[in-house]
């Protein structure tokens, strides 16, 4: 591909990256005064709507045995998991801290990929894997008096998302994305009255205010998913990975101006680390591969049909 065209790719790429941080930010505005079971049926029910009329255009149905295949309920799982941990972590903790834990799902692919689909992966990025690691356990920080619980749920939203990503992977090829994301996004409801059941949440009608906040979030969560496939298409993958991390540039910017977070010296330190860490391994995995000419195999594959880091 030229250069021009993963240019193109690269400035999408971050356009992506802002728009899920700005969905990000919906979310938390959302988890103020919201259960987070009822925010995710909120923003569930309308997301899987859109992939039900893109599927309806393109003459498919979301209604089928596809989605009861034993590899897309696994997928299915992992979305839950992800969903409710990375959701309940933008609600109710800060959304710098979640932002830079949510970056290291890359280095997440890589150990699970290698312990579990036989991966074989190096000691340079096991290495990586180790440091990025130890970048969220610096934002942690379990132990001391800067330790907050909540922050613990992003870690299940990573695991949650690497499940899926990677059994992914397993998905045969002919299975349409759009039933993939519509079952991702269909499933997030159940989930979220299961919630709103066990914790006793307290239902009350959105304000106007809170719908056009659940409206932001579909909007730009949606968005981004669009226009993150689109820079995959259109450039190297290689090339356009790294672009991902622009997303935690744009959530410690909004996470200042909106919500008057200030990430003191050692978060900044971890999300470096994790930032860097998941950066090297990417710029490894496309040097064993062959200059970067193929997809970055065991960080990205699953991106072409992931639902859009819409809760993630």
């Amino acid at each position: 591909m030229s250069a021009e065209a993963n240019g193109r790719a690269a400035l999408l790429m971050v356009a992506a990256m802002a728009l899920f941080a700005i969905e990000d930010a919906f979310i938390k505005l959302l988890g103020a005064g919201m259960g987070v079971g009822l925010l995710l049926v909120l923003t569930g029910l309308p997301g899987a709507a859109i992939f039900w009329i893109r599927l309806r255009l393109r003459g498919g149905r979301m209604l089928s045995r596809d989605i009861l295949r034993p590899v897309v309920l696994l997928r299915t799982l992992g979305e839950i998991i992800g969903a409710v941990g990375f959701v309940t972590a933008l609600a109710k903790g800060d959304l710098a801290a979640t932002a830079a834990i949510l970056q290291v799902l890359p280095l997440a692919l890589v150990m699970g990929g290698a312990l579990f689909l036989g991966e074989t992966v190096g000691w340079r990025r096991w290495l990586s894997v180790i440091l990025g690691f130890a970048g969220v356990l610096l934002i942690l920080r379990p132990g001391t008096q800067s330790f907050d619980p909540v922050m613990l749920w992003a870690v299940v939203g990573v695991f949650g998302l690497a499940l899926r990503d990677l059994v992914t992977r397993l998905v045969p090829a002919d299975l349409p994305s759009d039933i993939l994301s519509g079952a991702a996004y269909g499933a997030i409801v159940p989930a979220g009255i299961v919630l709103i059941l066990l914790r006793s949440e307290t239902l009350a009608m959105p304000t106007p205010i809170e719908w056009v906040h659940v409206a932001g979030t579909v909007v730009f969560g949606v968005s981004g998913y669009a226009v993150m496939v689109a820079a995959l298409r259109m450039g190297e993958a290689s090339m356009v990975a790294p672009f991902r991390y622009a997303r935690l540039g744009f959530a410690l910017i909004i996470a200042a101006l909106v919500f008057g977070e200030r990430p003191d010296a050692i978060t900044l330190a971890g999300a470096a680390l994790i930032a860097g860490a998941g950066g090297y391994a990417m710029w490894r995995e496309a040097r064993l591969r062959g200059g970067g000419r193929q997809v970055v195999g065991s960080l990205l594959r699953a991106s072409r049909r992931r639902r859009g880091d819409g809760t993630r």
